[in-house]
């Protein structure tokens, strides 16, 4: 089986170097091996359409930790590992708030696991590609044991 590792991120704006929180579930022989979640201090204004859509807010933060303090957690789970995002948006955060901080980048092979849907099963075209209409369509991509 071929481990990863699957993140997401939230931003406090559309400036997506604001990241203010980030889950990562680790997959080890096709199981959950561990998971991580991080509020994240972005340093930066919230915006009400991100805060609508996650609900993190500026004193959910105040005390959590910027992305520096947290950086060798988050090198740890992805460093040279297969790292799944659906969609770029998780990629480009990490990148710029990376880039943001002055920090190195974090050595990994991202897989967007939104192209592979859309290469895969063209029929979600009618449904729409977003996670949660693959998510629940999951069960049908599990491979049968027998």
């Amino acid at each position: 089986m071929v481990n990863f590792v699957a993140i997401d991120v939230e931003t406090a704006n559309p400036d997506l170097s604001s990241i203010c929180q980030i889950g990562i579930v680790v997959f080890e022989d096709g199981a959950i091996a561990s998971e991580w979640q991080q509020l994240i201090n972005p340093e930066d204004e919230f915006d009400p359409w991100n805060v609508a859509i996650h609900g993190i807010t500026d004193a959910t933060v105040i005390d959590a930790p910027t992305l520096p303090g947290v950086i060798s957690d988050l090198r740890s789970f992805l460093s040279h590992k297969i790292v799944v995002c659906h969609t770029g948006f998780d990629r480009v955060a990490v990148t710029r708030a990376t880039l943001k901080y002055g920090l190195s980048e974090i050595p990994c092979t991202w897989l967007d696991s939104a192209r592979i849907v859309r290469r895969a099963w063209p029929t979600f075209a009618y449904k729409g590609y977003g996670l949660s209409n693959v998510s629940k369509a999951g069960h049908c991509f599990r491979p049968s044991r027998s």
